[in-house]
């Protein structure tokens, strides 16, 4: 056998492995997200097989693992709650329409540029979300609709679970719920090395599962339907003419946006986990456009590239995308073959491993990096998560880019001005920021507090822009002042060179006085 056949066959049986290992991973939350999204259990599983067998075939990040994702339960759950699950196949097809022809005309790369203060603020929300309502759901009892009234309400669940007045018994699914919690946080920290790869989520469902089979505990089930095909949810002409309505544009619009975000920064961090593949973005973002396409039609959940699962498969010694492609069939096997397994799991043990996801999410070492940078991305990361938490997914994220968008227009369009100086005829004017029109008044003002006769020094160091108005402003103050005697003198001859270019051209001399000195 030759060389490149070895490595073919080695290729192949790390990615048999890999594949396994990372259905493991997928089962669990394929069931809890779609739990959490508002929709059967069954439909996060087609989602999950989409994600493998479609998507992976076509992705342009090859090591990436796409499925349904948390961070999308969130939005999907209002969506269900104001318009009906019916339309949730529609909204998805225009989704990832849009997420296709973006990928089409090469807007991967701009899709990235969001700022982390939003990004982070944006997933701590999420997790803050996906926290209060799945605790509710981990005691068995039903989630509220908005994001803040369940937090409010966690400490009046945990007294009726434990202290019930109706005779009910949510403290069984809240014991289930604190054991799956437990095993959880306990394989995490002292996991052994041979068993590294096995998933902590896994281990906690099959525990959960067991105790409540064993002891006959009354808890609510997952609900798998024998035929997968009876979960699939063909949109209809009626619906499909829905998405014109500009609500549901702008869910479609939503849900594409948060998508394609989390899928290709998902996929920029596997780029740094290794370093055989490198993500072609355009093409990821189409694929991940496809595969919401395909998931509309059959009436599942959105899917997004998974940076939880896609790690797990780097970590697990994927080569290739055969992998990805694999725990989409293992996925399909398992609801085919064994569906009756899967109503054994209590929901309890899946809502308590999404508040573990939920709780993974809020990361303090991100404000803390944050904090480096000054006061406002610290605003803006707040801001962001509470309008997540308080209003809805979409408000939180358009606040936070909003807040952006104008700190980055403040600082484009302000301009700090500061004169020192007048001892000997001297005195030195420093700029920094945009010297734009919007700023004439100001300088002209600060002009007019100088002395005739003064050597005014201007200080460009700091300054990022400066456009033709002030500088003519510039030119005709030298020349007044050069027939009072003084003169204006500019540092870094690069920046006049390069500004000099808007000014208008003097035949006898140029219009400012360049100087390496002071």
């Amino acid at each position: 056998m030759t060389i490149r056949g070895i490595r073919v066959k080695q290729s192949i049986t790390n990615d048999l492995t890999a594949s396994f290992v990372v259905f493991l991973v997928a089962l669990p939350l394929c069931l809890g997200i779609a739990i959490a999204s508002g929709t059967p259990p069954a439909r996060g599983i087609v989602t999950g097989i989409v994600g493998g067998i479609v998507v992976g075939t076509i992705t342009g990040s090859p090591l990436q693992v796409s499925g349904p994702a948390a961070g999308l339960a969130v939005i999907i759950v209002q969506f269900i709650h104001r318009y009906g699950i019916e339309m949730l196949g529609p909204v998805l097809l225009l989704a990832g329409l849009i997420q296709l022809l973006a990928g089409m005309f090469k807007l991967g790369q701009s899709f990235r540029a969001m700022s982390p203060a939003v990004i982070y603020g944006m997933l701590a929300g999420i997790g803050v979300v996906i926290v209060a309502s799945q605790f509710h759901v981990m005691i068995d009892d039903k989630p509220h609709e908005k994001g803040l009234e369940n937090l409010i309400t966690i400490p009046q669940a945990l007294y009726k679970s434990f202290f019930p007045s109706d005779g009910s018994i949510h403290y069984i699914a809240a014991i289930v719920g604190i054991v799956t919690l437990i095993t959880l946080v306990l394989w995490e920290r002292f996991k052994p090395r041979s068993l590294k790869l096995l998933p902590g989520a896994l281990v906690a469902v099959v525990l959960a599962t067991v105790i409540a089979t064993v002891m006959k505990l009354p808890l609510q089930h997952v609900n798998v339907p024998t035929n997968l095909a009876e979960t699939l949810q063909l949109p209809t002409l009626g619906n499909l003419m829905g998405v014109v309505q500009a609500p549901i544009l702008l869910e479609a619009l939503a849900i594409a946006f948060i998508a394609s975000a989390e899928s290709l920064l998902s996929a920029a961090a596997v780029d740094q986990l290794q370093q055989e593949h490198r993500t072609d973005f355009d093409r990821e973002l189409a694929a991940q456009g496809f595969g919401n396409m395909v998931c509309g039609l059959l009436g599942a959940l959105p899917m997004t590239g998974v940076i939880a699962r896609s790690s797990v498969n780097v970590e697990a010694g994927a080569k290739t995308r055969l992998s990805t492609v694999l725990h989409g069939v293992w996925l399909l096997v398992m609801v085919v073959a064994i569906p009756g397994v899967l109503k054994l799991v209590p929901t309890a043990s899946l809502a308590a491993i999404l508040v573990f996801t939920g709780y993974k999410l809020v990361k303090v070492e991100k404000i803390r990096k944050l904090q480096q940078y000054g006061r406002f991305p610290l605003v803006i990361y707040f801001i962001t998560l509470f309008g997540i938490v308080a209003v809805d997914l979409l408000t939180g994220v358009l606040l936070g880019i909003g807040l952006t968008a104008g700190r980055v227009i403040y600082k484009v369009s302000s301009l700090n001005v500061r004169l020192e100086g007048g001892k000997n005829q001297r005195m030195d004017l420093h700029l920094e920021g945009a010297a734009t029109f919007i700023q004439l008044p100001k300088l002209a003002n600060t002009l007019e507090e100088i002395p005739p006769g003064t050597k005014l020094h201007l200080h460009m160091e700091k300054l990022a822009y400066i456009d033709h108005s002030c500088l003519d402003l510039f030119s005709t103050w030298q020349k007044q002042q050069e027939k009072t005697g003084g003169s204006l003198v500019v540092q870094w001859d690069k920046l006049v060179e390069r500004f000099q270019k808007l000014m208008p051209p003097h035949a006898d001399e140029p219009p400012i006085e360049v100087s390496d000195t002071y």
